[in-house]
């Protein structure tokens, strides 16, 4: 095969991975357009709905570091494959659903697949490159996938559920993900394990499991129990506990599931604490921007989709083009404080957005800075956290990056809505109109995500090791061999 069919395979095969990470990233915003329908369709309770949400986020969380650390022991491609198998087939579950019950186990199993594909699909790409300049490419290109994938989903529901029917926002994914796991084993070459310890730790993976669980549990359910309540306190407890047993337990075991050593790699346990704080703040773009959107400006599940279009464009052009030659010639840190400093700018702006704003003077400055900032941002920060992490701990140092961002995501958002809440009562009960206090609450929303972005910028920028010129950095020992 020649150099320049071996390119077109990796860069073919580097779509597919980005297929099937759009389509896991899309089921968390996607659903969220489509609930009034499904809940009007299927007779939930609000209560009841929000499981719809949470089903998927509870064992997606769950299972990411598990995930992660089969594809290290049993091989990245083998997991990918079951991954997007399960996700595929519990889609055509979600699609056919009617009734309450079917569709929350389906969306269950969906999280399951989609954590386990997640986990090792950063290993395989980081495989599939080892050239510096295509790697940061590459990687560029992953990176906006990841990050913009969530706005997407706000304009692809909106289109599905007025044309179609909520169904369809499921059903899209069969076909789809048939077609990746296809070209998956035509385009992807296939490795053994490149863990040198085969045996899996059954006690930890137990245990970080159900701490995951746990702890997304009573962070998706505490703006509705209460903070302070008996039953959220008591499942944040446990969770603590239980993690506490897996730290022991990984302590003492030969073969640990999550060797401790780990969390000593300085870039990749700083990445995870910027991804942590970095996806609060996107967070507070993608959800509180859109229902600033739908409940004070009045618009559509389609308007609001399209309103985000100028982001994601922008966002896109950045991270397939200039991300990577900036990571290239300035290293890890400069554009990913810049590009961080830049979406902390634009949710600042926001801040200002009032009752009757207009697009263009009021959210569309914002979106731009958002799309610069991401676009430079994610590309760094997938490197830093990947750079120096051995290839026989790649698919979990995976899951541990994309387990900080899906956490963060989880707490952000809790955050931002009790915060937005809270205010929002506040101005109904000093007297101000519905829509008044709403602007307020998101305005202290809007507020918290620029402050979560300023800090990882400055976490980013004063911790984050270049240990090597940026060529070198970015071109660190491939995770398989192509």
């Amino acid at each position: 095969m020649s150099d320049t069919t071996d390119s077109r395979t990796r860069w073919l095969a580097l779509y597919v991975l980005c297929l099937a990470s759009l389509m896991i990233v899309l089921d968390v915003t996607i659903v969220g357009v489509a609930l009034p329908s499904i809940r009007e369709d299927l007779g939930f309770s609000e209560t009841s709905l929000a499981w719809v949400v949470n089903g998927y986020l509870l064992t997606y969380g769950g299972f990411l570091l598990l995930g992660g650390r089969l594809g290290d022991l049993f091989g990245h491609r083998r997991l990918f494959i079951a991954g997007i198998s399960t996700f595929t087939l519990a889609s055509l579950a979600c699609g056919l659903a009617t009734t309450q019950w079917f569709l929350i186990a389906a969306r269950s199993v969906q999280g399951v697949g989609g954590a386990v594909a997640s986990a090792v699909s950063l290993s395989l790409m980081m495989g599939l490159f080892t050239e510096p300049a295509d790697r940061a490419k590459a990687m560029g290109i992953f990176g906006f996938v990841a990050s913009g994938g969530g706005s997407i989903g706000v304009l692809l529901g909106g289109i599905l559920t007025d044309a179609l029917s909520w169904h369809w926002i499921f059903l899209v994914n069969f076909p789809i993900g048939v077609l990746v796991v296809l070209l998956t084993l035509r385009l992807i070459p296939g490795a053994g394990p490149v863990a040198a310890e085969r045996r899996l730790d059954v006690a930890g993976a137990i245990t970080v499991t159900a701490a995951l669980m746990l702890a997304v549990y009573a962070i998706v359910n505490g703006n509705h129990n209460g903070w302070t309540s008996a039953q959220t306190l008591g499942v944040l407890g446990a969770a603590v506990a239980v993690f506490g047993a897996f730290l022991a337990i990984e302590s003492h075991v030969r073969a640990p599931l999550v060797p401790l050593r780990l969390f000593r790699l300085r870039n990749l346990s700083t990445a995870s604490g910027v991804g942590v704080l970095w996806s609060g703040a996107m967070f507070a773009w993608f959800f509180m921007v859109a229902l600033y959107l739908q409940l004070v400006l009045g618009y559509s599940p389609l308007q609001i989709g399209l309103a985000f279009l100028p982001g994601n464009l922008i966002m896109g052009a950045l991270s397939i083009g200039l991300s990577a030659k900036l990571v290239l010639r300035y290293g890890i840190r400069k554009p990913l404080a810049t590009g961080l400093l830049l979406a902390s700018a634009g949710l600042l702006l926001l801040v200002r957005a009032p009752v009757d704003g207009s697009f263009v003077a009021d959210v569309l400055p914002s979106m731009i800075l958002l799309g610069l900032g991401a676009g430079m941002a994610f590309n760094p920060v997938l490197l830093a956290a990947m750079g120096d992490v051995e290839p026989a701990e790649a698919g979990l140092a995976s899951g541990v990056v994309n387990t900080s961002f899906m956490m963060g995501g989880a707490v952000g958002l809790a955050v931002l809505a009790s915060a937005a809440a809270s205010r929002t009562s506040t101005l109904v009960d000093a007297g101000h109109s519905e829509v008044a206090a709403l602007t307020g609450g998101y305005h202290v929303a809007f507020l918290l995500g620029a402050v979560f972005a300023a800090a990882a910028a400055v976490i980013g920028a004063t911790l984050i090791r270049e240990s090597a010129p940026a060529q070198e950095v970015v071109g660190e020992p491939a995770v398989e061999s192509c």
